[in-house]
């Protein structure tokens, strides 16, 4: 998940996606790189008791295998509060793009899926994200400030794709914590639809409305799919799904 912009729901999505799949049955491990550690505290790990994480992984390039911590929702990486001080441990080290990529590639076999959220910023966590992701998912709100830096998020990840990860594919661009009562106005459609352009890809025609159910598991602590089964949020959950695995 990746948006420069804060509180467009990247750890939600990427609770939702990781808890979609592993309600399939997919093995999943989650890896949050946000200092916050929103997505971390929603799996219902406790941050000030991860001996080994995300910080520990990327800049003491210890094996992803020992700061990966067990929750019920599913594998995590954790995120720690010394993660944001990652872009100033790691400037100027060589390959600092790739240490992510390379920590998870032992224990890539172990999972079908690998989950990685990111902070609203575009530095070395990101850079790090890309270079190791397949795929990118790009949340967003339908309001201009949302919409407003996904022109420099373009740039960053065609640096990525020229650089060190040309494989890397955007599946779509999603509109999170949407309000059916508000139309979208021509000027953000534009935009939405001139942004996915500049990245190549296109907006994803589920949207996934705002919900207090959501909020409610992740203040719970809980599975947000399993919570929120039967509600109007969970079919958006099951359309986006279908509408992203199919481009996979």
């Amino acid at each position: 998940m990746v948006n420069q912009k804060g509180g467009v729901g990247k750890s939600t999505t990427a609770q939702t996606i990781g808890n979609w799949l592993s309600q399939r049955g997919d093995p999943v491990l989650f890896v949050d790189l946000d200092p916050q550690g929103n997505l971390t505290y929603a799996l219902g790990a406790d941050a000030s008791e991860v001996a080994s994480g995300a910080f520990q992984m990327l800049v003491n390039q210890e094996p992803a295998s020992t700061a990966i911590t067990k929750t019920a929702q599913g594998d995590l990486i954790a995120s720690t509060p010394e993660l944001v001080q990652l872009d100033q441990l790691l400037a100027g080290k060589h390959g600092r793009e790739s240490r992510l990529k390379n920590a998870l590639t032992p224990v890539d076999s172990a999972y079908r899926y690998i989950i990685l959220d990111t902070p609203p910023a575009l530095g070395s966590a990101v850079v790090n994200a890309l270079t190791a992701a397949s795929t990118v998912v790009v949340p967003t709100q339908a309001d201009i400030f949302s919409l407003q830096g996904l022109g420099q998020l373009s740039g960053t990840i065609s640096t990525v794709q020229q650089y060190s990860n040309p494989g890397l594919t955007i599946a779509g661009i999603l509109i999170t914590r949407y309000n059916r009562r508000t139309l979208l106005s021509k000027q953000i459609t534009e935009m939405l639809d001139n942004t996915a352009s500049q990245l190549h890809t296109k907006v994803f025609s589920s949207r996934i409305r705002e919900a207090v159910a959501i909020k409610e598991a992740q203040a719970l602590r809980t599975d947000v799919v399993v919570y929120a089964k039967g509600s109007r949020v969970a079919g958006d959950i099951d359309s986006f799904m279908h509408e992203l695995l199919k481009e996979r």
